[in-house]
């Protein structure tokens, strides 16, 4: 190991690492090539690939979409605004009352406390209307904070994605066909 990593402490290594086995998971070829998104017979298609330039919910509503994106988000180091924003989909749709406070202080927690290892970049105003949210969680309180990072990737991540060589290489090496996934709840605006 490297002196610089060697000075760096324990949580940051092993978030590193945990970074590192998410990439590889998504990421199986030397050459870059999404593991999720071959193309291909059953695979993603042209069409699909080229809808995804339609619109951000077009992207979000494709399981290979996704996929793609979430590769492209971890391999800039921001996946953790697209898992904020579906961890906020499940909370909403908890269907238990009951439950609501510990899935909240859960992704309060993982996503928006002092220290979050997932710390999404959202205004200090928002942060504090969540904070006070948590203090009788509903359905709702994280309505703000995952509508600011939905616009986030909406307005800066989503464009940077279809300028990607990711997005380029998926789109040539896509053949023509008619298969289209789509990936269920998800794709809705906040």
């Amino acid at each position: 190991m490297c002196k610089g990593l060697a000075s760096l402490p324990t949580c940051c290594l092993e978030s590193a690492k945990e970074l590192k086995a998410r990439l590889r998971k998504l990421l199986h070829k030397p050459d870059g090539s999404l593991l999720c998104c071959k193309v291909g017979k059953n695979k993603v298609t042209l069409e699909e690939c080229l809808r995804w330039k339609e619109s951000f919910e077009e992207l979000l509503s494709s399981k290979y979409g996704l996929c793609a994106f979430t590769a492209f988000l971890l391999s800039e180091f921001s996946e953790e605004n697209i898992a904020f924003y579906f961890a906020c989909e499940d909370y909403k749709s908890t269907k238990s009352l009951a439950k609501l406070p510990a899935k909240a202080q859960k992704i309060y927690n993982e996503f928006i406390g002092t220290d979050a290892p997932r710390e999404i970049n959202i205004d200090h105003e928002t942060r504090d209307v969540t904070r006070v949210n948590m203090l009788s969680p509903s359905p709702s309180c994280f309505d703000q904070a995952q509508h600011k990072i939905y616009m986030l990737m909406a307005k800066d991540c989503y464009p940077r994605f279809l300028r990607s060589p990711a997005y380029r290489d998926l789109v040539s090496q896509a053949k023509p066909g008619t298969t289209a996934t789509k990936h269920p709840q998800q794709g809705k605006k906040v």
